[in-house]
């Protein structure tokens, strides 16, 4: 096992006018579960292969425990890599898939049934040993693909979204499995995923990636509650974070949101007369009357079991509430909304960067 140290990492394709990354700094810690995370075209995979030996940088430097490996062939850098693809030979049994890379390596032939045996066992494969790809459903084939993997006693463990071909109440349930799996093995994993409750509950910490740089960094309660900026607010959470423009009031305490207003921080009064945005998540906001209450107007509801989604306006601006599930209103109806002052979370609308007020 060893630490991965990413300095600057450039990468542009051929008649390309953007970056695929943009020079991307980072550190996984040894054994850190490390989530790549970021929608299409992000840079996310462009980096993990370039981890892997599959991509070469056009600048920067890759390190891996105490080696530069930024040049290095991809069999020299002990790295295991699962793909989306499951990637297993059809004409070879589970036994043969998952002992692949042992029999290359020149391992000997009792040490390679050994370590079959430990990783047919550890993910429930032992029964199928003999099968071949054809006779196993998506999961069982994502497995093989995660034990020939992890026989290899590499550093560095790889994945490129590997749940994304397997339907939604398998993904769950090889989740966790593959949670409990890396936490016992504690190898160091990067882990690319487009999926952000993959990335919040895998992850000892996500990098949220944006345009080929990285928007955030952090634990995963961190980087949902506490968003860095507009983006990884707005793509964190299902509905994501609602962003409400306002002025501060001449005096500095409060935002006009266009005929209503909301108490601000006093260490915000030094925007008084600027435009000002608040983000605040679905689930904080409270459907109660009181002081400081802000009336909306209901314009959908929809039932999805364990809660009632409210797409609700304010002033004219569109606001996602989270309600209890045998929450009932009409459409078109009024609602008394009310905004935690520690739910909420301030943005200068010039950068789109979080204000530390808290």
């Amino acid at each position: 096992m060893a630490e991965v140290v990413l300095r600057d990492l450039v990468k542009t394709y051929a008649g390309a006018t953007v970056r695929a990354t943009d020079e991307v700094s980072l550190e996984v810690a040894d054994g850190e579960f490390m989530v790549l995370l970021g929608p299409s075209g992000c840079g996310k995979t462009t980096l993990l292969r370039m981890v892997a030996g599959l991509e070469l940088p056009d600048s920067g430097q890759i390190v891996i425990g105490d080696q530069d490996v930024t040049y290095l062939e991809p069999r020299r850098r002990n790295l295991s890599m699962v793909f989306q693809s499951y990637a297993v030979f059809p004409n070879k049994n589970v036994a043969e898939n998952i002992g692949f890379g042992l029999r290359v390596r020149g391992t000997p032939a009792a040490e390679v049934r050994r370590k079959v045996e430990w990783a047919a066992d550890l993910l429930q494969l032992s029964p199928y040993l003999d099968r071949y790809p054809a006779k196993l459903s998506g999961g069982q084939r994502q497995r093989v693909a995660v034990a020939r993997a992890i026989v290899m006693d590499a550093d560095v463990l790889l994945m490129d979204e590997p749940l994304s071909n397997l339907d939604a109440l398998l993904r769950l349930s090889f989740r966790a499995e593959l949670k409990k799996l890396v936490g016992e093995l504690g190898t160091t994993t990067l882990y690319v995923t487009h999926d952000q409750v993959e990335a919040l509950s895998l992850g000892d910490r996500v990098a949220v990636m944006r345009e080929g740089r990285i928007a955030q960094c952090d634990a995963p309660t961190a980087v949902y509650d506490d968003p860095a900026n507009e983006f990884v607010g707005g793509f964190l959470g299902s509905p994501p974070m609602n962003f409400l423009t306002g002025t501060v009031e001449r005096d500095g305490s409060k935002l006009d949101l266009g005929g209503q207003s909301l108490a601000v921080p006093h260490a915000l009064s030094t925007f008084a007369g600027r435009t000002l945005k608040l983000g605040v998540r679905p689930e904080a906001i409270e459907v109660a009357g009181g002081d400081g209450a802000l009336q909306g107007e209901l314009q959908v509801l929809e039932p999805l079991g364990s809660s009632a989604l409210l797409t609700t306006e304010i002033c004219g601006q569109p606001v996602k509430v989270q309600a209890p599930p045998t929450f009932r209103a009409e459409p078109g109806g009024s609602l008394s909304l009310r905004i935690p002052p520690e739910a909420c979370r301030w943005y200068d609308p010039e950068t789109s960067l979080l204000l530390e007020v808290r």
